[in-house]
């Protein structure tokens, strides 16, 4: 069950003009809450004005071996208008508290021999940077190609970071970088990594069919034009792996059945259970978080996958799932936040 505690800031590293990593202490007698697995993301959280305000961002640091980490590290791009990024870049200083939820997430991968690769734009790379160190310091045998969309070389997160990857791992670990906007002195010619681009780029740097896992990061254009070319070139399903980090507002898709008047929710969470009314218009999320306000969630939008619960009975619409594998919906996995009754009763299990 996710939770929040206070944890202190412990470093404040600015990356870019417009980007920085936080790094939070972790006290021992937390360290087990907070064992997290590479690709593993945090909600963070604070009050404004009576509104509380939560954000997710991907820990980017290996995750360690053994018992739980001792710091967790997390980067943070600016939002325009963002109420938390712009707190994160203009306001957080060392020794700051905030409250940070324990992980969540299932973009993860755990350390096993084979073959894999990553295509990430912007602040993509976050997540994908705990993936990659982790596999390569644990795993001898695995080799990982990482490519990487930015706009110029100074808004490039994480930079050095990646640099001392391919230094330290020159044999297992490709790297490609395309800038959009900033003409390169060496490597590929500035533009966007759209469909047709990765059709070409892609079988010249490696054997596409034969990598054990693909991982794609970052804004919604980006990892659909992506998962399109990587099915054209005949990779399964099973071995992509995506997070969106941006996407843009769009309007629910037109109703294709009719909700009932009256609807109940029974859900279950942290072992306790209940029933109660959903209110005309409102997500199943929602109205749990009405009675139980320690309901997991982050985004509210879709692609965070924090309030995944278990569809027990009854059935729901989904607005938009930009979250959960299509092995998930079909095992009976919903997103809280996104899901309205379509049946007078409707039961989640949050616990599952």
């Amino acid at each position: 069950m996710a939770r929040f505690h206070r944890l202190r800031v412990a470093a404040v590293d600015r990356l870019t003009d417009d980007s920085v990593a936080l790094t939070f202490a972790v006290p021992p007698e937390l360290r087990e809450e907070y064992r997290y697995l590479p690709g593993q993301h945090l909600a963070l959280r604070r009050t404004v004005d009576g509104q509380e305000i939560r954000r997710t961002y991907s820990i980017c640091s290996p995750a360690p071996d053994g018992e739980g980490p001792s710091t967790l590290r997390v980067g943070v791009r600016l939002v325009e208008g963002g109420a938390f990024s712009t707190y994160a870049l203009k306001e957080i200083n060392l020794g700051d508290e905030l409250e940070v939820m324990t992980p969540a997430g299932r973009f993860t991968l755990q350390p096993a021999h084979g073959q894999y690769a990553a295509i990430v734009g912007g602040s993509g790379i976050t997540p994908v940077l705990s993936i990659v160190s982790t596999l390569l310091a644990r795993e001898p045998r695995a080799r990982f190609c990482l490519i990487r969309s930015d706009r110029t070389a100074a808004s490039t997160m994480f930079l050095e970071e990646v640099a001392d990857l391919k230094d330290r791992y020159p044999d297992r670990f490709q790297l490609v970088t395309v800038l959009s906007r900033e003409e390169q002195q060496a490597g590929l010619p500035s533009g966007r990594l759209d469909q047709e681009r990765l059709t070409g780029l892609l079988p010249a740097l490696l054997p596409v069919e034969q990598v054990d896992g693909w991982f794609l990061c970052g804004p919604y254009g980006l990892v659909e034009g992506a998962e399109r070319t990587l099915r054209a070139l005949g990779v399964p399903r099973a071995r992509i792996h995506e997070e969106i980090f941006h996407v843009d507002a769009s309007p629910a898709p037109a109703r294709t059945a009719t909700a009932p008047a009256h609807s109940t929710v029974t859900a279950r969470l942290d072992g306790r259970g209940g029933t109660w009314p959903v209110q005309d218009g409102e997500s199943l999320l929602d109205t749990v978080l009405r009675n139980r306000p320690d309901a997991p969630y982050a985004c509210k939008g879709g692609v965070c996958g924090t309030c995944r619960a278990f569809l027990v009975s009854g059935e729901v619409r989904m607005d938009r799932n930009f979250a959960l594998e299509a092995e998930e919906t079909e095992a009976g996995y919903v997103l809280a936040c996104q899901s309205h009754p379509l049946t007078e009763k409707v039961e989640l299990d949050f616990d599952r």
